[in-house]
């Protein structure tokens, strides 16, 4: 029986192997091209004859298929010296260009959507359809997605360092696609995370890691198994991951040792008390509405102090929860459903049912509107016996 080829080491030599052929000279969108070439035919001719330098291999197709290319191009005159300057076979450089490429993916340029397909294809060596099986598209919207991410960013050559912030926001955006399709976005995220904190000295990229990781760590808890939400005060807490979650507060305490708090810190901050907690009465509330302070502070973020208002709410009690949401925007997103937990947590049933189907019909996805929906059935059979 042939083995299978492995897709990890695959998509780990990705960003290497695009990085040499744009130091090369290849223009970058001729190059992603070659390379996802090379990958398919890695996949092809690997289980049968596995090469003895993977990296290498890739390297020579990539470069093959990119001159292939631009002999058929209008201008192939323009490129001809590439042409005659073929690299002979041999070892590749051990150059890492994965922080330029996710600075490249994530270039301000390109929309939020548009940044995500960019930097899992580049950087995380996706195929265009699983990409597209992932957010639920078809593959020709995702490859048209793409290819205009391609041209937005085609000539961007950076001689300073590109925006941290926007990266991490970027893969916290693909972590929060989850499970859908045939690939975990959450667990390619994290992948890229961990690339990326190793790539760049900066305490952030270290936050957003063990923030994924504590929060991947409760997984298995979130849903019911008919696909039903459970809030984090009723998940089974002996199905949380606790590998994951001693990881992400080691890494955590490290990077906050670094004395650069950054608001990807702060959030996993909270997660882990949440995770510290046996149970959700032991939770160290007080200390989450200080981390929400200093998050606050950070980001300027309505729905921090949303957020904010819920950990209130369970510091000082839910009147005290309610006179802090009072002083938000009641247009924000999730107020309503927020607005009727406290109310219920301070007894008025009534107004928290009426609140609950309120923000039943504004909630954005069917699992979160069921919730809220049987939230408010719960409270109403409460109030009739």
């Amino acid at each position: 029986m042939t083995p299978a080829v492995d897709e990890a080491l695959i998509r780990s030599l990705t960003p290497g192997v695009l990085g040499i052929l744009v130091r090369r000279g290849a223009e970058f969108a001729a190059a992603e091209d070659a390379v996802q070439d090379a990958l398919v035919e890695a996949v092809r001719v690997w289980p049968a004859d596995p090469p003895r330098d993977p990296k290498g291999w890739l390297v020579t197709v990539a470069w093959r298929r990119f001159l292939d290319g631009t002999r058929a191009d209008a201008a192939r005159r323009r490129r001809e010296d590439l042409v005659d300057e073929e690299p002979a076979p041999g070892p590749v450089p051990a150059a890492d260009d994965t922080l330029w490429l996710h600075f490249l993916c994530a270039h301000p340029s390109l929309t939020s959507s548009s940044a995500v397909a960019l930097t899992l294809r580049a950087v995380g060596g996706l195929t265009t359809r699983q990409i597209a099986r992932a957010h639920l598209v078809p593959e020709a919207t995702m490859a048209q997605r793409i290819s205009r991410a391609k041209r937005t960013v085609s000539g961007v050559r950076f001689d300073r360092p590109g925006d941290v912030a926007t990266v991490l926001r970027v893969l916290y955006l693909i972590f929060n696609e989850g499970y859908s399709g045939d690939i975990d976005l959450a667990a390619e995220a994290i992948r890229l995370t961990r690339r990326l904190a190793v790539a760049i000295d900066h305490p952030e990229p270290a936050g957003l890691l063990a923030l994924m990781l504590l929060h991947h760590a409760r997984r298995a808890a979130r849903t019911t198994p008919e696909g039903g939400l459970v809030p984090l005060a009723e998940q089974d807490r002996s199905r949380w991951d606790t590998g994951l979650i001693a990881e992400g507060v080691e890494i955590l305490q490290a990077a906050l040792a670094r004395d650069r708090l950054g608001e990807f810190q702060a959030q996993a901050a909270i997660a882990a008390l949440h995770a510290d907690a046996p149970t959700v009465e032991e939770t160290d509330w007080v200390q989450i509405v200080e981390w929400y302070d200093e998050l606050a502070r950070l980001t300027d973020s309505p729905v921090v102090r949303l957020n904010r208002a819920v950990a209130v709410g369970e510091a000082d009690g839910p009147r005290a929860g309610l006179a802090a949401l009072a002083e938000l925007d009641d247009s924000l997103p999730r107020h309503t459903a927020v607005a009727a937990h406290l109310h219920e947590r301070d007894g008025d049933l009534a107004t928290a049912a009426r609140l609950y189907v309120e923000a039943a019909r504004k909630a954005t996805n069917l699992a979160e509107r069921d919730h809220l929906t049987r939230r408010a059935a719960r409270l109403n059979t409460r109030r009739d016996r």
